[in-house]
């Protein structure tokens, strides 16, 4: 079996997008053209941000996303303090949040959401 290494969310514009997780993860652009942009996430995994109206063959959501979007990712962090800090941290440069820092039965964690409305979450598992 090939090894994960890509997730690719469908953006409404990639240069912003790519500015957007470039601020929120401090990382470079690994590769870019007008209409998609990779990003390094770490350990081998990359984030592509392709630009909806040049996705081939065609996204079946057509319209977009909003605020309800199927799509998540989440980071791993030590503990319910790296899970407040990174809130805090992303709160400040301007992220909206969709779920504020919250204990769940399977940890801690935050959601916020990118410019297309993409969940990001925050998690520290319970142990």
């Amino acid at each position: 079996m090939a090894d994960f290494n890509l997730v690719v969310l469908y953006v409404n514009d990639a240069q912003a997008s790519s500015t957007f997780y470039q601020t929120l993860l401090g990382c470079p652009v690994a590769q870019s053209s007008p209409k998609f942009v990779v990003l390094p996430l770490g350990s081998g995994v990359m984030l592509g941000l392709w630009q909806r109206d040049a996705v081939v063959p065609p996204s079946a959501s057509e319209a977009g996303c909003n605020e309800i979007c199927s799509s998540e990712i989440s980071w791993a962090v030590a503990n319910a303090e790296a899970v407040r800090a990174t809130h805090d941290t992303w709160l400040t440069r301007g992220v909206r949040i969709a779920q504020p820092p919250t204990a769940m039965p399977f940890g801690d964690t935050f959601v916020a959401l990118d410019p297309d409305g993409h969940r990001l979450r925050v998690l520290a598992t319970a142990a």
